[in-house]
Formats: C-alpha cells, structure tokens, sequence
C-alpha cells in the first residue's frame, strides 16, 4: 500500500490549493492508499533557519511532526502556488528548518558529494500560477519547480519527481477549475 503525503504550501488555508489538496485526497483514499497530509499554514514554527546549519535550532514539535510523516511516506506530493517566480516564503522557511542534515542528506567528509537519505521515495508537485503554464515553463524557465525538483528532493534522493502546472489561476472561471480539481483528483486515484 502506497503511504502518501500531501504538503499543502499555500499561507491561507482557503485558497484553490486547498481544494487541490482535497481533490488528491480524496482520490488516493478511493484508491485505498494510506494519506496524511501537512498544512503549513497551520503548523507553529520559526521558518527563519537563524544559524544556517553552524548551530542546530531545535525542532517545534509541529516540525517533529511533519518530520515523521515525511520519513513514513514513500510519495510526497506538493501543492503550492507561484510567487514571485519562486513558492511562498512559509514553504521556503520549512524546508529550511525541516530538510537539514542528517535527515534529508548528510555531506560526505572530505568530499563535494553526499548521501542521498530520502532515497526510495517519489513526488509529485502539483503547482498553481497566475499566468499560462506554457509562458511560465517555456519563457521563466520553471524557477520553482526547478529549485523544488532538482535543488531540494532529487538532492536528497526523491525520484522520479513529476510536475504538474496549472494556470492561469487568476483568469480562470468555475468551470475551468472544476475541471483543474477533477484532473487533480484523477493524479491521487491512480497514486500519481
């Protein structure tokens, strides 16, 4: 049985993210998958990483939360908007704190390489914008799924690593969501 965990990255808990979440969720619960889910938006946390990695800050017991769910996982799915080319500085700051050494990787000694330590575990990032995808893909270069794909969980062993975009959010109207929500809750029944 697939162990998935869905990371909603958006600030406000009411957004269309939300409803992506749900989506997913209540596809890959159709599917008898096992599901939990993480809300950053709901979780108390310093995001600012203070000391970078010179001195360890201790984790919130929301981050020692999220921290066992990750490593229970074996598919992470990540649901966040675009801002600024880059995700929400909350999503960031989780990441910062959460992703360290020792959990997610650990450097080699006297070496410019690493152990890969969320090795076994696949994504999905499911990201929402304010303009075409096409646009952003092909003239931004995807800044954040780059940064999130590469960068972050292919750095620390997740793969594959799968995208999905969706926009433009903003010029959007209800039915071209529905069908967003539905394409989203097709991704959580086959465990995508």
């Amino acid at each position: 049985m697939k162990e998935i965990l869905i990371i909603n990255g958006h600030p406000n808990k009411n957004s269309f993210n939300s409803a992506l979440v749900e989506a997913y969720k209540k596809g890959a619960l159709q599917s008898n998958s096992q599901v939990n889910e993480i809300i950053i938006a709901d979780l108390d946390f310093n995001p600012n990483l203070e000391y970078g990695y010179k001195k360890k800050m201790p984790l919130e017991p929301d981050l020692l939360e999220a921290k066992e769910k990750i490593a229970a996982a074996n598919h992470l799915v990540w649901i966040h908007p675009v801002w600024w080319g880059g995700f929400p500085a909350i999503l960031k700051g989780f990441i910062d704190r959460l992703f360290l050494p020792g959990f997610a990787f650990r450097y080699k000694e006297d070496s410019i390489w690493w152990e890969k330590l969320l090795k076994g575990k696949t994504a999905r990032i499911i990201t929402t914008i304010d303009q075409p995808a096409w646009y952003y893909r092909f003239y931004y270069g995807s800044p954040s799924v780059k940064s999130l794909k590469k960068s972050i969980l292919q750095f620390c062993g997740v793969n594959p690593v799968s995208v999905n975009y969706i926009g433009s959010i903003k010029s959007s109207d209800q039915k071209q969501r529905e069908k967003w929500v539905d394409q989203v809750y097709q991704l959580g029944v086959n465990q995508k």
